[in-house]
């Protein structure tokens, strides 16, 4: 009598088991330079480019998923994981309650890439030519490439960009920006977490922080403009010797120590000042911070 109890349940599990945990084994011919979107909710995606003009998916579809499919033409492709539940405002948390998908995708190296997830890191590596956009809630983005434009968004995941990136547009609440090698344009802002940029020479630099804590290495292009503004973060600023640009710097309640010309009180309330020109003072250099901390410092 109790086998006969135990029998189904045991096959209910396996089945359930089953279906929480189907492989996923896709692939599409692709341009060479194709458009791919992807979603995910939670689990983990990780973008792999290769040599070949193909989009391949594999990986492990969560329960509660629909089938995955590749759609869409040679040139913009989209794989979406998608509730098997109606859509809807009574199904609002759908999404939310499939188990986790792991996606492991190949794209051609030229391909341009839109990613969203909630819940799930983002791995993108190797590629080489194309456009970069992520939207994460919780999950880290990290990104190894060579692109034109790298457009990451978090909330409270942490953004590492390695390679190069002509353009880049950073963006985090609570999470950490990472990128050693930024171009001539950058976007960079968070509200609590620490930036640690290196690149340039910047013909345009706009970084924007309240408490985080901000490390800045580079040097400016002929004419190009920095602008860095913090509320309460430390802000640390290296350039070289070489800098052409008109400087001007200021603290309200933190203290203000530059390599370059001599800093001074304010004439009205506590603030301390800098106005320097370094070499002709062709580019134009603006760092305030309110009550953090400010260093500007020249590079050996």
């Amino acid at each position: 009598m109790k086998t006969a109890r135990i029998i189904p349940l045991l096959l209910s599990l396996s089945i359930g088991q089953a279906l929480a945990d189907t492989p996923i084994n896709l692939s599409r011919d692709a341009a060479p330079n194709v458009h791919v979107n992807i979603g995910n909710v939670k689990g983990s995606v990780t973008i792999t480019a290769w040599d070949r003009n193909q989009v391949q998916v594999a990986g492990r579809l969560g329960d509660g998923a629909r089938p995955l499919t590749i759609d869409g033409s040679a040139s913009d492709m989209t794989i979406k994981v998608q509730s098997q539940g109606k859509s809807g405002w009574f199904n609002w948390n759908a999404d939310t309650s499939m188990g986790a998908t792991t996606l492991d995708v190949r794209v051609p190296k030229g391909a341009a890439l839109d990613v969203d997830v909630v819940s799930a890191p983002i791995s993108i590596d190797g590629i080489d030519g194309g456009k970069i956009k992520v939207n994460t809630v919780s999950g880290r983005a990290r990104v190894n490439a060579r692109t034109p434009l790298a457009e990451i968004d978090s909330v409270s995941g942490s953004i590492e960009l390695a390679g190069s990136a002509d353009r880049v547009e950073l963006q985090t609440v609570s999470g950490d920006i990472l990128a050693p090698n930024v171009g001539s344009d950058a976007e960079l802002q968070t509200v609590s977490g620490r930036i640690r940029v290196n690149g340039g020479p910047w013909r345009k630099l706009n970084l924007s922080t309240v408490s985080g804590d901000v490390q800045l290495s580079g040097g400016l292009a002929a004419g190009g403009t920095f602008d860095v503004d913090s509320m309460s973060g430390d802000v640390q600023v290296q350039m070289p010797s070489t800098l052409s640009a008109a400087i001007h710097a200021s603290t309200f309640s933190g203290d203000l120590r530059s390599d370059f010309g001599a800093v001074s009180k304010v004439e009205r309330g506590p603030g301390s000042e800098l106005r320097a020109t370094a070499g002709a003072g062709n580019g134009k250099v603006n760092i305030e911070t309110f009550s953090g901390d400010l260093r500007i410092r020249q590079q050996d």
